[in-house]
């Protein structure tokens, strides 16, 4: 599946905004205690931000994204991980979703989507490094 590297670009646009903002906007700008209690290995505020700066180096490399397959086999691999420890925390603590809703529905709805938003970017990183890879334009790979 190739898509245009416009839309590419915009992907990767997307990618930045849905981190930087998405957890600007679910965790109340850092004060949702909920978000931290429920994951605070993963999700505490220090987790927070480092999702937000792998946000800003989606950002960072979306006009060049064709001349760098590598960073974007790496984007894939760190959305990938984030999808497996999100499928954990499903199956070992999914069944706490209601309650978690009860305590805040911010952190309810960022629960139980986030997971599905990494496999997503996951695939389209996947996507951005095969097309960059067979790109001219390619400085390594």
């Amino acid at each position: 599946m190739a898509l245009h590297p416009n839309r590419m670009k915009q992907g990767f646009w997307l990618a930045g905004f849905v981190n930087i903002f998405g957890i600007v906007l679910f965790s109340k700008g850092f004060s949702n205690e909920t978000i931290a209690q429920v994951d605070p290995i993963v999700m505490g505020n220090f987790g927070l931000l480092m999702i937000m700066l792998w946000g800003a180096a989606y950002l960072s490399i979306a006009q060049h994204w064709q001349k760098l397959p590598l960073m974007c086999l790496v984007f894939a691999l760190e959305k990938g991980i984030y999808f497996v420890l999100w499928v954990n925390w499903i199956l070992s603590s999914g069944d706490s979703l209601p309650a978690i809703y009860e305590q805040d529905i911010f952190a309810g709805v960022f629960y139980t989507i986030y997971g599905l938003n990494d496999a997503v970017f996951m695939l389209f990183f996947l996507i951005a490094y095969w097309q960059a890879k067979k790109s001219p334009a390619t400085i390594y790979s």
